[in-house]
């Protein structure tokens, strides 16, 4: 761990000299100065931290640190025996005649510029971490892992072998360049032509106590972090250098969430139907793979990274992935990443969306209480079936035992009650009059 430098910066004197009368503070000018400096600096610290066991290099500040790709680390120094004899000159042609011209595979990621990288033998390699990270971003890449890579130069000194790959980092005749000849106002440069920027690398293979009697079988040894000499496929000399988690999902042609697009490619190759389009404010690409009736792979990529990957099996509900695989893969010790634990309870309102990674299905509806549970017997098949219990009839609900209301009884007319201010009608000799039980009526 380095850590910042701390020190303490004494209170300043101040002088009071008389003015008009009264006495006025003065602080001294050095120390206004030193004040106004330390007032420029950034209030947080740089922390950088160093795995000296694996390698890992933490750049950030205290309490947000940031872990480099695993691609820049460290890497593991080699165990090739070497001889005590010095290099002689027969030796050295033998190494440009099996070297020159030679193809291998990138393992590491090359920059360009013309200091390139600096790999000492059976040793570490210098830049690592952040400042190989640093270098390729500022000076631009010449090779990705997996690219196929020519070493098209071997210059031979007295400590190191410095190698140019694809062409090398500088121009050819960089001197003649900028020298003209001519008389007069006419003038012409020495070399014609305008080539285009060089894009090749540089690799320098150092020895600490002078180059020694080497094979190229001894070279290729030595180079074997960063250059793989193995006749290999694209495919697998690119999946050589992920982890084996990330090679079998490349090499079982899976795509998962977090991959770059470049392992999409080796994976699955060129998309039948390419679409950009918008999802709110974020554009993207949907890359699809496959046809009806066949199985369709609907892969969204963000810049240059999966966001989300649909599988759609005809007859069956879609599959969706957008939890990321692939980061805590590719980080500096290899450790998966770990979700912060959190307590706190969200309420959400309306549709909801649930992860079904980390949130129960709800529960489906029911008129049962909270915590009621159902009576004994009830379920299908629990306990024997018993006879249907029919409700008994009740006097005045006016239902039989059929379950279909009751007909009414018939019932005579009464008459009706004669009003109590209204006489009756007088009677009439034609019609006869009621007689009494037993009594006979007589005729004129």
């Amino acid at each position: 761990m380095i850590r910042p430098a701390q020190f303490s910066i004494p209170a300043p004197r101040m002088h009071r000299v008389p003015q008009s009368g009264a006495r006025q503070p003065r602080f001294a000018p050095a120390w206004c100065a030193l004040a106004a400096m330390l007032a420029g600096l950034p209030l947080a610290a740089q922390v950088v931290t160093i795995d000296t066991r694996t390698g890992a290099v933490t750049n950030g500040t205290a309490g947000h640190a940031s872990t480099v790709d695993r691609r820049y680390a460290q890497i593991q120094p080699t165990h090739v025996p070497l001889t005590q004899s010095e290099l002689d000159t027969r030796t050295r042609l033998e190494l440009i005649r099996l070297l020159q011209s030679e193809q291998g595979f990138a393992m590491r990621p090359f920059p360009k510029g013309h200091k390139g990288l600096t790999l000492v033998a059976n040793g570490k390699l210098a830049p690592a971490g952040e400042d190989y990270l640093s270098m390729v971003t500022a000076e631009g890449m010449s090779a990705k892992p997996g690219d196929r890579v020519v070493l098209t130069n071997l210059k031979f000194e007295h400590s190191k072998i410095v190698i140019d790959l694809n062409g090398g980092p500088d121009h050819k005749h960089s001197f003649l360049r900028h020298i003209q000849l001519g008389t007069g106002p006419v003038m012409n440069p020495v070399v014609q032509g305008d080539d285009a920027d060089p894009v090749g690398a540089r690799l320098s293979l150092v020895f600490p106590k002078g180059v020694p009697d080497l094979t190229g079988a001894d070279v290729k040894a030595l180079l074997s972090p960063l250059i793989s000499f193995d006749v290999k496929t694209p495919v697998q000399a690119f999946t050589d250098t992920l982890p084996p988690k990330l090679k079998d999902a490349i090499l079982s042609h899976r795509v998962l969430v977090g991959m770059s697009t470049d392992m999409v490619l080796f994976a699955k190759g060129q998309p039948q139907i390419k679409s950009r389009e918008m999802d709110g404010q974020m554009p993207f690409e949907e890359w699809i793979y496959g046809t009806p009736p066949k199985d369709v792979e609907f892969v969204r990529i963000n810049g240059n990274r999966v966001i989300r990957v649909e599988i759609a099996k005809t007859g069956e509900t879609p599959v969706i992935f957008t939890k990321d695989e692939v980061e805590g893969m590719m980080r500096t010790d290899g450790t998966p990443l770990e979700t912060a634990k959190n307590d706190t309870h969200t309420l959400k309102e309306g549709d909801v969306q649930r992860d079904p990674n980390t949130q129960a299905p709800a529960a489906p509806p029911s008129l049962r209480k909270p915590g009621e549970t159902l009576p004994a017997n009830t379920t299908i098949g629990d306990g024997p079936m018993r006879p249907v219990q029919f409700p008994k009839q009740k006097p005045d609900d006016g239902t039989d035992t059929s379950g279909q209301p009751a007909a009414p009884a018939p019932t005579a007319p009464a008459d009706p009650a004669p009003p109590a201010n209204v006489q009756p009608p007088p009677a009439d000799a034609s019609q006869p009059s009621p007689s009494k039980p037993g009594a006979s009526s007589q005729q004129d």
